[in-house]
């Protein structure tokens, strides 16, 4: 996984990015207030972690646009090779 980020400072906008495994993926929910549900994207780099919050029409979001491109998605295949 990359996050790219943009970062406002006292030098202007800074650009960092970084890279990791997600670890953890949580979900904390609350049975009286559905609509506030959170997830949570735990992840951890060489030189980084962090946690990603997402709400539950984020989520949605996402799966409704990767859902028709899943098709494309299926046909790649990962090679590795060792260094």
């Amino acid at each position: 996984m990359q996050i790219k980020t943009k970062k406002q400072n006292a030098d202007g906008i800074v650009r960092l990015e970084t890279s990791g495994e997600i670890k953890e993926i949580l979900i904390k929910e609350d049975i009286l207030k559905p609509e506030e549900t959170k997830i949570h994207l735990c992840f951890r780099g060489k030189n980084s972690s962090g946690i990603i919050e997402l709400s539950k029409e984020e989520i949605d979001s996402i799966y409704k646009q990767v859902t028709p491109k899943m098709k494309m998605l299926g046909n790649i295949k990962v090679m590795r090779f060792a260094k």
